[in-house]
């Protein structure tokens, strides 16, 4: 016989055994498969620097002191040196004091400009800039 006739004759009586080791690695696959289905729940913790994003803002302290609730107490200016000027400003919530500069942050609050009798302040909100001002009342004189 040749040597292609015997690879002929070898492959052919390998296949019925290669055929039955095939359905037996078939039928042990779907009885594992479905034993060992299983649902498994997603669970993400966030490790990053900075604040979590997915904490809500109103427990958090970043947006505090809101505009709403500071007052303006004092303002001393500086006409020939602006950057010198300071205001001092009173959370009404918290009795806490903050004198700031301009140029200074509050949560989203930034000094932009210091006046004689006010204090403008660029609020950033949702992506947004605005500006806002605070001004100091005149304190009534009492006989």
């Amino acid at each position: 016989m040749t040597a292609r006739a015997l690879a002929v004759l070898a492959g052919l009586a390998a296949a019925p055994a290669l055929a039955a080791q095939a359905a037996r690695v078939d039928t042990a696959h779907r009885d594992t498969t479905a034993v060992s289905t299983s649902l498994a729940r997603e669970v993400f913790s966030y490790e990053g620097g900075g604040r979590d994003p997915f904490m809500s803002l109103l427990r958090s302290g970043d947006v505090r002191p809101l505009l709403a609730d500071l007052k303006l107490v004092s303002v001393l200016h500086d006409a020939n040196y602006s950057a010198r000027s300071v205001a001092v400003l009173r959370d009404i919530t918290t009795q806490k004091r903050y004198r700031v500069r301009t140029g200074d942050i509050l949560g989203r609050l930034k000094v932009t400009a210091i006046r004689p009798r006010e204090v403008v302040f660029t609020v950033q909100e949702f992506g947004f800039e605005r500006q806002e001002t605070l001004v100091l009342r005149r304190q009534e004189e009492r006989p």
